[in-house]
């Protein structure tokens, strides 16, 4: 007969630790990491859910165990309240990071000016005025107008890359989002791409404006990803605190930004390899949105990169 294991008086009052009475801050949300014996006794009383597809949605209130792993084990109620998900949409939700590239390549070449579409790999994620203008200064481009440019690249991309359910949605984007909702999350799109090419791309992925609770872009901040105005604008639209979101990006930019917000962030290696966006210390990493199930999203998934 196995033999139960029974949490001592100590680790119980770990656990219980976030209720404090609402006069006092709560210490930083982390994954509260325990030996495999306990974990495995931990997990025994509950199953694991199963991956997108064959699993019942469950609801955002409910009281499950985060999935363990070898790696890492979570202890149930160390994730922390969900209430909201913000994704970034180029990379995110879209397909869209190296058809914008070869937008701004078309740009450049328009003005007889030779880039690559690796050249704007390091301005991925900052907006199309630093996208574009920062190759521009690489280049040594002379009277450079970003306005002139931008509006060249939008024409260029909206004609040749992202008409409408032309299908640069990233498989699974769709069927999170729905999960998301279905289990009482708000979900916003926060992007530091303009309104327009966050609705372009939005229609071509085939993803209704209606689906999100929110859209947060670029046209109305000063300060850009790695800035994080854009997600605390977007948790502020939602009426959501940011201890209560969990962030989804692809650029290093916008998972600094995410820190910067204090907000905890899953980033997806579809623009970047793990060891670049570990720089900025993501909560965990995935392969790209399909990787990311709600389980993840509610209770922090624990088969991952994390790092809080």
């Amino acid at each position: 007969m196995a033999r139960q294991i029974v949490p001592s008086r100590s680790f119980h009052r770990l656990l219980t630790s976030r209720h404090y009475p609402l006069a006092s801050p709560a210490p930083p949300l982390r994954p509260l990491l325990l030996p495999k014996a306990l974990s495995r006794a931990t997990a025994a009383a509950s199953p694991q859910l199963p991956r997108r597809g064959r699993r019942p949605v469950v609801a955002a209130s409910a009281s499950a165990p985060a999935p363990s792993s070898p790696e890492t084990e979570a202890v149930p109620g160390a994730w922390g309240k969900v209430s909201a998900v913000l994704f970034d949409m180029d990379g995110v939700l879209c397909n869209s990071e190296e058809p914008s590239r070869r937008a701004a390549v078309d740009v450049f070449a328009e003005m007889g000016v030779d880039v690559t579409v690796d050249d704007f790999i390091p301005f991925t994620g900052t907006g199309e005025a630093n996208f574009l203008g920062g190759v521009a200064r690489v280049k040594g481009v002379k009277a450079f107008s970003t306005e002139s440019a931008k509006k060249r690249f939008f024409e260029i991309y909206l004609d040749k890359y992202a008409k409408p359910n032309s299908g640069i949605g990233f498989p699974g984007a769709l069927e999170l989002i729905m999960e998301c909702k279905n289990a009482g999350l708000k979900v916003a799109v926060a992007s530091s791409a303009d309104r327009v090419k966050v609705d372009a791309n939005l229609a071509a992925a085939g993803l209704p404006v209606s689906l999100f609770d929110a859209i947060v872009s670029a046209d109305a901040f000063e300060n850009l990803k790695p800035a994080p105005d854009i997600f605390l604008a977007a948790s502020k639209n939602l009426g959501v605190d940011t201890d209560e979101c969990i962030v989804i990006e692809d650029a290093l930019a916008g998972v600094q930004a995410a820190k910067a917000a204090e907000i905890r962030c899953i980033a997806v290696t579809t623009s970047l390899d793990e060891d670049a966006l570990q720089q900025a210390s993501p909560v965990f990493i995935r392969k790209d949105i399909g990787d990311i199930s709600i389980n993840d999203i509610l209770y922090g998934g624990s088969n991952a990169y994390h790092s809080m």
